[in-house]
Protein backbone atom coordinates (compact mmCIF):
# COMPACT_ATOMS: atom_id res chain seq x y z
CA UNK A 1 0.00 0.00 0.00
CA UNK A 2 1.26 3.13 -0.88
CA UNK A 3 -0.06 7.15 -0.02
CA UNK A 4 -0.87 8.78 -3.37
CA UNK A 5 -2.21 12.31 -2.46
CA UNK A 6 -2.66 14.43 0.80
CA UNK A 7 -5.27 16.98 0.40
CA UNK A 8 -6.05 19.72 2.89
CA UNK A 9 -8.71 21.37 3.88
CA UNK A 10 -9.22 24.99 5.45
CA UNK A 11 -12.26 25.08 7.28
CA UNK A 12 -14.41 28.26 8.68
CA UNK A 13 -17.47 28.74 10.45
CA UNK A 14 -19.20 31.68 8.87
CA UNK A 15 -20.55 33.38 11.83
CA UNK A 16 -16.86 33.67 13.26
CA UNK A 17 -16.07 36.41 15.47
CA UNK A 18 -12.55 37.42 14.92
CA UNK A 19 -12.32 38.84 18.56
CA UNK A 20 -13.99 35.68 20.05
CA UNK A 21 -11.10 33.87 21.91
CA UNK A 22 -11.81 30.21 20.58
CA UNK A 23 -9.61 28.39 17.86
CA UNK A 24 -12.47 25.70 17.57
CA UNK A 25 -14.26 28.60 14.84
CA UNK A 26 -12.04 27.32 12.13
CA UNK A 27 -10.50 23.39 11.33
CA UNK A 28 -7.51 22.42 9.48
CA UNK A 29 -8.28 18.55 8.16
CA UNK A 30 -5.70 16.25 6.21
CA UNK A 31 -6.79 13.36 4.01
CA UNK A 32 -4.07 11.10 3.67
CA UNK A 33 -5.75 8.73 0.03
CA UNK A 34 -3.70 5.57 -0.66
CA UNK A 35 -3.76 3.28 -3.89
CA UNK A 36 -6.54 0.69 -2.41
CA UNK A 37 -9.31 3.04 -1.71
CA UNK A 38 -8.59 3.77 1.71
CA UNK A 39 -8.06 7.12 3.53
CA UNK A 40 -7.13 8.58 7.02
CA UNK A 41 -8.22 11.80 8.60
CA UNK A 42 -6.65 14.21 11.24
CA UNK A 43 -6.89 17.23 12.52
CA UNK A 44 -4.84 20.19 14.13
CA UNK A 45 -5.72 23.22 16.16
CA UNK A 46 -3.61 26.03 14.11
CA UNK A 47 -4.22 28.70 11.38
CA UNK A 48 -5.57 26.57 8.94
CA UNK A 49 -4.02 28.57 6.18
CA UNK A 50 -0.41 28.30 7.42
CA UNK A 51 -0.84 24.62 8.19
CA UNK A 52 -1.75 24.51 4.54
CA UNK A 53 1.25 26.27 3.14
CA UNK A 54 3.40 24.14 5.85
CA UNK A 55 2.05 21.03 3.88
CA UNK A 56 2.28 22.23 -0.10
CA UNK A 57 5.00 24.39 0.24
CA UNK A 58 7.50 23.12 -2.50
CA UNK A 59 11.06 22.45 -1.34
CA UNK A 60 14.05 23.73 -2.87
CA UNK A 61 16.69 21.78 -0.63
CA UNK A 62 17.30 18.91 1.43
CA UNK A 63 16.49 20.66 4.70
CA UNK A 64 13.33 21.95 4.10
CA UNK A 65 11.72 19.45 1.78
CA UNK A 66 8.09 19.95 0.90
CA UNK A 67 5.99 17.57 3.46
CA UNK A 68 3.53 16.24 0.68
CA UNK A 69 6.02 15.11 -1.59
CA UNK A 70 8.00 13.18 1.33
CA UNK A 71 4.65 11.44 1.95
CA UNK A 72 3.53 10.60 -1.56
CA UNK A 73 5.09 7.02 -2.35
CA UNK A 74 5.16 5.80 1.12
CA UNK A 75 3.96 3.15 2.85
CA UNK A 76 1.33 4.39 5.31
CA UNK A 77 2.15 1.80 8.08
CA UNK A 78 5.36 2.72 8.76
CA UNK A 79 3.97 5.91 10.69
CA UNK A 80 7.31 5.88 12.91
CA UNK A 81 9.60 6.44 9.93
CA UNK A 82 7.73 8.95 8.29
CA UNK A 83 7.32 10.97 11.34
CA UNK A 84 10.99 11.06 11.06
CA UNK A 85 11.31 11.66 7.26
CA UNK A 86 8.97 14.95 7.90
CA UNK A 87 10.26 15.94 11.08
CA UNK A 88 14.31 15.52 9.51
CA UNK A 89 12.99 16.84 5.84
CA UNK A 90 11.56 20.00 7.25
CA UNK A 91 13.65 20.80 9.56
CA UNK A 92 15.03 23.96 8.67
CA UNK A 93 11.29 25.36 7.83
CA UNK A 94 10.37 24.37 11.42
CA UNK A 95 11.52 21.82 14.14
CA UNK A 96 8.85 23.50 16.33
CA UNK A 97 5.50 25.41 15.76
CA UNK A 98 3.30 25.30 12.87
CA UNK A 99 5.59 22.87 10.71
CA UNK A 100 4.88 20.55 14.11
CA UNK A 101 1.17 21.06 14.43
CA UNK A 102 0.82 19.97 10.33
CA UNK A 103 2.76 16.79 10.86
CA UNK A 104 0.46 16.52 13.97
CA UNK A 105 -2.52 16.46 11.17
CA UNK A 106 -0.63 14.04 9.05
CA UNK A 107 -0.09 11.87 11.91
CA UNK A 108 -3.20 11.98 13.36
CA UNK A 109 -4.69 10.91 10.06
CA UNK A 110 -1.90 7.76 9.54
CA UNK A 111 -3.06 6.59 12.61
CA UNK A 112 -6.56 6.73 11.58
CA UNK A 113 -5.43 4.87 8.47
CA UNK A 114 -3.70 1.84 9.77
CA UNK A 115 -6.59 1.72 12.04
CA UNK A 116 -9.07 1.17 9.00
CA UNK A 117 -6.05 -0.85 7.12
CA UNK A 118 -6.20 -3.09 10.04
CA UNK A 119 -9.53 -2.89 10.95
CA UNK A 120 -8.60 -1.96 14.71
CA UNK A 121 -9.63 1.28 17.16
CA UNK A 122 -6.53 3.18 17.30
CA UNK A 123 -6.33 2.58 21.08
CA UNK A 124 -5.56 -1.58 19.95
CA UNK A 125 -2.29 -0.36 18.06
CA UNK A 126 -1.10 2.32 20.64
CA UNK A 127 -1.12 0.17 23.41
CA UNK A 128 -2.24 -2.01 26.24
CA UNK A 129 -6.05 -0.62 27.37
CA UNK A 130 -6.25 1.26 30.83
CA UNK A 131 -7.91 -0.57 33.74
CA UNK A 132 -10.46 1.69 34.27
CA UNK A 133 -12.70 3.98 32.66
CA UNK A 134 -12.04 7.29 30.59
CA UNK A 135 -13.40 10.75 32.48
CA UNK A 136 -14.13 13.71 30.65
CA UNK A 137 -14.42 17.39 31.83
CA UNK A 138 -16.94 19.89 30.55
CA UNK A 139 -15.11 22.90 29.21
CA UNK A 140 -17.23 25.91 30.32
CA UNK A 141 -17.73 29.00 28.08
CA UNK A 142 -18.49 32.19 29.74
CA UNK A 143 -20.45 34.65 27.75
CA UNK A 144 -21.71 38.72 27.87
CA UNK A 145 -19.27 41.62 28.35
CA UNK A 146 -20.03 42.50 32.35
CA UNK A 147 -18.85 40.72 35.41
CA UNK A 148 -22.24 39.53 36.18
CA UNK A 149 -23.00 38.12 32.86
CA UNK A 150 -20.13 36.57 32.81
CA UNK A 151 -19.76 34.98 36.09
CA UNK A 152 -23.69 33.62 35.40
CA UNK A 153 -23.37 32.59 32.13
CA UNK A 154 -20.28 30.31 34.08
CA UNK A 155 -22.65 29.01 36.44
CA UNK A 156 -25.50 28.30 33.68
CA UNK A 157 -22.94 26.40 31.69
CA UNK A 158 -21.92 24.91 35.29
CA UNK A 159 -25.22 23.81 35.99
CA UNK A 160 -26.14 22.50 32.82
CA UNK A 161 -22.79 20.43 32.77
CA UNK A 162 -24.11 18.92 36.33
CA UNK A 163 -27.63 18.02 34.25
CA UNK A 164 -25.65 16.09 31.43
CA UNK A 165 -23.90 13.95 34.04
CA UNK A 166 -20.35 15.58 34.40
CA UNK A 167 -18.07 14.53 36.79
CA UNK A 168 -15.73 17.40 36.48
CA UNK A 169 -15.58 20.44 34.61
CA UNK A 170 -13.36 23.62 33.59
CA UNK A 171 -14.01 26.69 34.28
CA UNK A 172 -12.68 29.66 32.13
CA UNK A 173 -11.95 32.42 34.50
CA UNK A 174 -10.10 35.49 31.95
CA UNK A 175 -11.29 38.92 33.26
CA UNK A 176 -8.07 40.18 32.78
CA UNK A 177 -4.79 39.53 30.80
CA UNK A 178 -3.40 38.76 27.52
CA UNK A 179 -7.08 37.01 26.25
CA UNK A 180 -9.65 38.52 28.50
CA UNK A 181 -13.32 37.76 27.42
CA UNK A 182 -14.90 40.75 25.55
CA UNK A 183 -12.26 42.87 26.89
CA UNK A 184 -12.84 42.79 30.67
CA UNK A 185 -10.49 43.89 32.66
CA UNK A 186 -11.96 43.08 35.93
CA UNK A 187 -9.76 42.79 39.40
CA UNK A 188 -8.09 39.73 40.64
CA UNK A 189 -10.35 39.78 43.47
CA UNK A 190 -13.28 39.32 41.12
CA UNK A 191 -11.84 36.44 39.69
CA UNK A 192 -12.12 35.17 42.82
CA UNK A 193 -15.64 35.68 43.23
CA UNK A 194 -16.34 33.52 40.09
CA UNK A 195 -14.71 30.63 41.50
CA UNK A 196 -16.59 30.73 44.41
CA UNK A 197 -19.75 31.12 42.49
CA UNK A 198 -19.06 28.10 40.52
CA UNK A 199 -17.62 26.03 43.60
CA UNK A 200 -21.13 26.92 44.97
CA UNK A 201 -22.81 25.80 41.98
CA UNK A 202 -21.23 22.61 41.22
CA UNK A 203 -21.36 21.70 45.32
CA UNK A 204 -18.67 19.55 46.47
CA UNK A 205 -19.41 16.41 44.62
CA UNK A 206 -17.79 17.58 41.05
CA UNK A 207 -14.15 18.46 40.09
CA UNK A 208 -13.59 21.98 39.15
CA UNK A 209 -10.56 22.79 37.32
CA UNK A 210 -9.97 26.51 36.52
CA UNK A 211 -8.14 28.10 33.23
CA UNK A 212 -6.96 31.60 33.75
CA UNK A 213 -5.18 31.70 29.70
CA UNK A 214 -1.55 33.11 30.71
CA UNK A 215 -3.65 35.77 33.27
CA UNK A 216 -0.09 36.54 35.35
CA UNK A 217 3.10 37.94 34.25
CA UNK A 218 4.80 35.72 37.73
CA UNK A 219 4.77 33.53 40.17
CA UNK A 220 4.30 36.17 43.02
CA UNK A 221 1.34 38.09 41.36
CA UNK A 222 -0.32 34.71 41.06
CA UNK A 223 0.18 33.63 44.27
CA UNK A 224 -0.95 36.50 45.63
CA UNK A 225 -4.50 35.89 44.27
CA UNK A 226 -4.74 31.85 44.17
CA UNK A 227 -3.33 31.19 47.46
CA UNK A 228 -6.90 32.21 48.60
CA UNK A 229 -8.35 29.57 46.24
CA UNK A 230 -7.45 26.31 48.46
CA UNK A 231 -11.30 26.56 49.87
CA UNK A 232 -12.47 25.33 46.67
CA UNK A 233 -10.45 22.99 46.20
CA UNK A 234 -9.34 23.16 42.10
CA UNK A 235 -7.83 19.97 40.56
CA UNK A 236 -5.51 22.58 38.93
CA UNK A 237 -4.91 25.75 37.90
CA UNK A 238 -4.07 25.53 33.85
CA UNK A 239 -1.62 28.43 31.98
CA UNK A 240 -1.66 30.93 34.82
CA UNK A 241 1.76 32.33 33.41
CA UNK A 242 3.33 33.15 30.22
CA UNK A 243 4.13 29.64 28.85
CA UNK A 244 8.30 30.48 27.97
CA UNK A 245 8.22 31.75 31.57
CA UNK A 246 9.64 28.21 32.92
CA UNK A 247 11.18 29.68 36.40
CA UNK A 248 8.47 31.27 37.16
CA UNK A 249 5.97 27.87 36.31
CA UNK A 250 8.61 26.24 38.66
CA UNK A 251 8.47 28.70 41.79
CA UNK A 252 4.72 28.87 41.42
CA UNK A 253 4.58 24.80 41.71
CA UNK A 254 6.27 25.18 44.61
CA UNK A 255 3.61 27.00 46.56
CA UNK A 256 0.27 26.73 44.86
CA UNK A 257 -2.77 25.27 46.52
CA UNK A 258 -3.52 23.34 43.67
CA UNK A 259 -1.32 21.40 41.02
CA UNK A 260 -0.09 23.48 38.06
CA UNK A 261 -0.90 22.88 34.52
CA UNK A 262 0.34 23.65 31.15
CA UNK A 263 1.43 22.34 27.36
CA UNK A 264 -1.54 23.23 25.12
CA UNK A 265 0.91 25.02 22.79
CA UNK A 266 3.89 22.76 22.75
CA UNK A 267 5.34 20.93 19.88
CA UNK A 268 7.27 18.06 20.61
CA UNK A 269 8.17 16.21 23.17
CA UNK A 270 11.17 17.99 23.95
CA UNK A 271 9.55 21.42 24.57
CA UNK A 272 7.79 18.95 27.42
CA UNK A 273 10.90 17.97 28.61
CA UNK A 274 11.75 21.52 29.93
CA UNK A 275 7.96 22.10 31.02
CA UNK A 276 8.26 19.03 33.25
CA UNK A 277 11.69 18.98 34.47
CA UNK A 278 12.63 23.00 34.67
CA UNK A 279 8.91 24.24 34.85
CA UNK A 280 7.97 21.60 37.45
CA UNK A 281 4.31 21.67 36.49
CA UNK A 282 2.33 18.68 38.10
CA UNK A 283 -0.53 18.03 35.22
CA UNK A 284 1.05 18.01 31.20
CA UNK A 285 -1.18 18.85 28.60
CA UNK A 286 -0.31 17.82 25.37
CA UNK A 287 -2.38 18.53 22.89
CA UNK A 288 -2.60 15.89 19.77
CA UNK A 289 -2.51 18.07 17.18
CA UNK A 290 -0.31 20.37 18.19
CA UNK A 291 2.30 18.12 19.42
CA UNK A 292 3.11 16.24 16.44
CA UNK A 293 0.71 13.75 16.72
CA UNK A 294 -0.36 10.66 18.70
CA UNK A 295 2.73 9.61 18.14
CA UNK A 296 4.71 12.35 19.81
CA UNK A 297 1.45 12.79 22.40
CA UNK A 298 1.90 9.15 23.45
CA UNK A 299 6.00 9.83 23.94
CA UNK A 300 4.98 12.96 26.17
CA UNK A 301 2.51 10.61 27.80
CA UNK A 302 5.38 8.45 28.48
CA UNK A 303 7.75 10.80 29.75
CA UNK A 304 5.27 11.75 32.19
CA UNK A 305 4.89 8.35 33.45
CA UNK A 306 7.93 8.65 34.29
CA UNK A 307 8.33 11.56 36.35
CA UNK A 308 5.02 10.63 38.33
CA UNK A 309 2.88 13.41 36.58
CA UNK A 310 -0.47 13.48 35.51
CA UNK A 311 -1.57 13.50 32.09
CA UNK A 312 -4.82 15.70 30.94
CA UNK A 313 -5.10 16.53 27.46
CA UNK A 314 -5.66 19.69 26.00
CA UNK A 315 -8.03 19.09 23.04
CA UNK A 316 -10.36 22.77 21.67
CA UNK A 317 -10.94 21.40 18.00
CA UNK A 318 -13.96 19.15 16.84
CA UNK A 319 -14.87 15.45 16.67
CA UNK A 320 -11.34 14.83 14.80
CA UNK A 321 -9.06 15.93 17.58
CA UNK A 322 -11.59 14.89 20.61
CA UNK A 323 -11.65 11.36 18.97
CA UNK A 324 -8.18 10.91 18.57
CA UNK A 325 -7.44 12.43 22.07
CA UNK A 326 -10.16 9.47 23.72
CA UNK A 327 -8.02 6.92 22.04
CA UNK A 328 -4.91 8.30 23.66
CA UNK A 329 -6.68 8.69 27.00
CA UNK A 330 -7.81 4.84 26.61
CA UNK A 331 -3.99 3.41 26.81
CA UNK A 332 -2.80 6.03 29.13
CA UNK A 333 -3.63 5.17 33.12
CA UNK A 334 -2.45 8.39 34.48
CA UNK A 335 -4.54 10.37 32.31
CA UNK A 336 -6.99 11.90 34.88
CA UNK A 337 -9.33 13.65 32.43
CA UNK A 338 -10.10 14.59 28.96
CA UNK A 339 -11.75 18.09 27.56
CA UNK A 340 -14.73 17.00 25.98
CA UNK A 341 -17.83 19.34 24.84
CA UNK A 342 -21.09 17.52 23.47
CA UNK A 343 -23.22 19.80 21.46
CA UNK A 344 -25.42 20.95 23.87
CA UNK A 345 -22.50 22.75 25.34
CA UNK A 346 -20.80 23.61 22.18
CA UNK A 347 -20.82 27.87 20.82
CA UNK A 348 -18.58 26.88 17.72
CA UNK A 349 -20.45 25.78 14.82
CA UNK A 350 -17.62 23.07 13.42
CA UNK A 351 -17.50 21.47 16.95
CA UNK A 352 -21.40 20.41 16.58
CA UNK A 353 -21.63 19.45 13.07
CA UNK A 354 -17.92 18.73 11.51
CA UNK A 355 -17.50 15.02 13.16
CA UNK A 356 -19.43 12.83 15.58
CA UNK A 357 -17.10 10.68 18.18
CA UNK A 358 -17.38 6.87 18.66
CA UNK A 359 -18.63 6.79 21.92
CA UNK A 360 -21.06 8.32 24.25
CA UNK A 361 -21.14 9.72 27.54
CA UNK A 362 -23.10 8.16 31.03
CA UNK A 363 -22.89 8.27 34.41
CA UNK A 364 -19.82 10.51 33.91
CA UNK A 365 -17.19 8.56 31.67
CA UNK A 366 -17.41 7.62 28.41
CA UNK A 367 -17.84 4.15 26.03
CA UNK A 368 -14.75 2.55 25.04
CA UNK A 369 -14.33 3.28 21.55
CA UNK A 370 -14.68 -0.17 19.09
CA UNK A 371 -14.84 1.32 15.13
CA UNK A 372 -11.53 0.83 13.18
CA UNK A 373 -9.60 3.83 13.35
CA UNK A 374 -10.23 6.86 15.37
CA UNK A 375 -13.59 5.73 14.11
CA UNK A 376 -15.62 9.72 14.33
CA UNK A 377 -17.90 9.90 11.08
CA UNK A 378 -17.04 12.91 8.81
CA UNK A 379 -20.14 15.00 8.09
CA UNK A 380 -18.34 15.94 4.35
CA UNK A 381 -21.19 18.06 3.36
CA UNK A 382 -20.40 19.60 6.11
CA UNK A 383 -16.89 19.85 5.46
CA UNK A 384 -17.94 21.39 2.01
CA UNK A 385 -20.27 23.94 2.99
CA UNK A 386 -17.73 25.34 5.16
CA UNK A 387 -14.29 25.05 3.00
CA UNK A 388 -12.82 28.30 2.27
CA UNK A 389 -8.97 26.99 0.57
Amino acid sequence: MKITDVVCHVLLAPNYDPGFTSSAQDSFLVVVHTDEGLQGIGESDVNPWIAKACIEAPGTHTMGLSIKDMLIGEDPRDIAAIWRKLYRGSAMNGRRGAVINAIGAVDMALWDLRGKIEGLPVHRLLGTKRPDKVVPYASLQPAGDSFEAYRDALCASAEKAKSLGFKAVKAEVTMNGPYAHSGLRESYDRHTEVVAAVRKTLGDEVTLMIDVQYLWEDAATCLSVVRDWAEFDCYFLETPIWVDYLDEYAKLAAEAPMRIASGEWLSTHHEFEALMDRGKIGVVQPDVGRVGGLSEARTVCDMAADRGLTVVPHCWKTGVSISATAHLAWVTPHCAFIEYLPPQLCLETLRKELAFEDFTLENGVISEPSRPGLGFELDWEALEAYKVA
